[in-house]
């Protein structure tokens, strides 16, 4: 079953949108790693560059950011208000606005890669990365340390 399928039958609205992944990448950068230079982002593979394959995630998994890992992810996504999201992903355009995604789980993703999950203000964010279990899952919240998020 596909993705959208699974949160249409969890009553999650989702609206696709076939050409926002570039802006939500820009937005997701601009509020999560706005703080580094942009020798720190080409340092951590944060884009493609000469034929290294960059991802918006390196800025969690080159510890550039707080942010929980593995389990604690896990356990703080699920806790996430998650009235209103998007998921998009790092190497496709395709994205999903998604309403009413309470019943949101990360077992709802266990089938995809590099996706990434934020709420619509872009306080939070959720990563399931190609390699979970290496590299993440990670989940950063802009207004919350990880102590604090752990024992939310």
């Amino acid at each position: 079953m596909d993705l959208v399928q699974k949160l249409l039958n969890k009553n999650i609205r989702v609206t696709e949108l076939q050409a926002w992944g570039a802006y939500l990448r820009f937005q997701w950068e601009y509020s999560f790693a706005g703080g580094l230079s942009a020798a720190e982002k080409a340092g951590v593979y944060l884009h493609d560059s000469d034929g290294a394959c960059g991802y918006l995630w390196h800025l969690f998994s080159w510890k550039k950011a707080e942010c929980l890992e593995g389990d604690s992810a896990d356990a703080a996504f699920s806790r996430a208000e998650k009235a209103g999201c998007y998921l998009f992903y790092q190497h496709c355009d395709k994205a999903l606005i998604l309403d009413d995604a309470f019943a949101l789980q990360t077992c709802d993703l266990l089938g995809e890669e590099d996706v990434y999950i934020t709420d619509r203000q872009f306080r939070w964010t959720y990563v399931r990365t190609h390699e979970t279990g290496l590299c993440g899952p990670y989940f950063h919240h802009l207004d919350k340390s990880p102590a604090v998020i752990k024992f939310k």
